[in-house]
């Protein structure tokens, strides 16, 4: 007897799982598995999701014209080149249905963010892995790894989990050396953590086959509304929208998103906190015989001697109502990354962790100073 069948490379998924959220038999858990803003998103911004709760019986305009407009009004851009998403990985699957498939090849780096290769499998095309140097992207490496059957290739900058960044002159060297008909996607879901970058926008307006993704989730606070937008070339976001539902979405969403892109306060606030936490949280664990590579978003990556310490270390912390995220699936099974939680939350991490290696707590340093527990 016949049976449906899906489609080549859906049976080769793993699907996504995300950080943990809870500890069984314990209450009171500090999450720092999913790399969430601990100051959560702008009153502003909830108010604004609470207002359009009164019109749940209405449909949302389907062009997002005031969402856009806004975004294009904050980073000098075109409106009319902006597509919005349900996260920046509803962006994802739109350029993997649109431009892979079968016989074609998508490539990503070795600790690149996993939704890459299942978007890419889900569309057929073949994920193309290619590998990283000390856990930073390698231009040359991707370069060589290009066919003529490569139609995609995904870089995240800063990259997650590592958290570690391509320059701009890689990156730069990357778009150029590329050929035309080889699309670049630059996910740049940490980029606001990162003074000065644009994501990759420069790029974008210098090159065709360029295209920047962003998302609401991460210093917005937003992840719980799933968000995002990406920005192209008018024919690119054309054939974007072609496959892009009416109604992807809702009227709280757009106008959540819309205020807190309006409240640069709340946003300087966050970024400057996470900056300070993010060095002293580093410091404090490299003084613990814990390493982690400079990160540019808002975790670190810590490192241990083996995958077995690493584990331990991550066991040890559950038992202690503490949750971090292991990152073996991303070829990192000696690495755990840690979120820049709250002052409360690092310094507890900071402690328990000191507690496992067997380091007598110090004296209690000034994050503002970089000081260590």
């Amino acid at each position: 007897m016949t049976k449906p069948v899906p489609q080549p490379g859906i049976m080769k998924i793993k699907p996504y799982v995300g950080g943990a959220s809870g500890i069984e038999g314990v209450t009171n858990v500090i999450k720092l598995s999913s790399n969430e803003n601990p100051f959560g998103p702008s009153p502003l911004a909830v108010e604004a999701f609470q207002k359009a709760g009164h019109e749940l019986h209405r449909y949302p305009n389907t062009d997002h014209a005031s969402l856009r407009a806004a975004i294009g009004s904050l980073h000098g851009l075109d409106p009319e080149r902006i597509i919005c998403g349900v996260g920046s990985d509803e962006i994802i699957t739109f350029l993997c249905q649109c431009y892979s498939g079968p016989e074609t090849e998508v490539i990503y780096t070795e600790h690149g963010f996993s939704m890459y290769k299942i978007s890419a499998l889900a569309a057929g095309a073949t994920p193309v892995k290619v590998p990283e140097r000390e856990r930073m992207v390698d231009v040359n490496e991707i370069l060589q790894a290009v066919t003529p059957k490569t139609s995609l290739v995904f870089v995240t900058n800063p990259g997650n989990p590592t958290g570690t960044m391509v320059s701009r002159a890689d990156l730069s060297r990357l778009a150029r050396e590329l050929p035309d008909d080889v699309l670049l996607v630059i996910d740049g879901a940490y980029a606001e953590y990162v003074d000065g970058f644009d994501g990759g926008a420069s790029l974008v307006e210098k090159h065709q086959n360029v295209v920047m993704t962003r998302t609401f989730s991460k210093m917005y606070g937003l992840g719980g509304l799933r968000i995002g937008w990406g920005y192209g070339s008018a024919e690119i976001i054309g054939v974007l929208n072609r496959v892009r539902g009416p109604f992807n979405l809702s009227m709280p969403q757009l106008d959540a998103a819309e205020t807190a892109l309006g409240d640069r306060e709340h946003v300087a606030r966050c970024l400057q906190e996470n900056t300070r936490l993010r060095a002293w949280l580093a410091e404090s664990l490299a003084e613990l015989g814990v390493p982690s590579d400079t990160s540019c978003a808002n975790f670190i990556l810590a490192r241990f001697a083996d995958e077995d310490e690493a584990n331990a270390c991550d066991e040890f912390l559950q038992s202690e109502g503490i949750i971090v995220r292991r990152v073996a699936g991303y070829g990192l099974p000696n690495c755990l990354r840690i979120t820049v939680g709250d002052e409360a939350s690092c310094r507890r991490v900071a402690h328990m962790i000191g507690r496992f290696k067997g380091v007598p707590p110090k004296a209690e340093g000034n994050p503002k100073n970089g000081g260590a527990l």
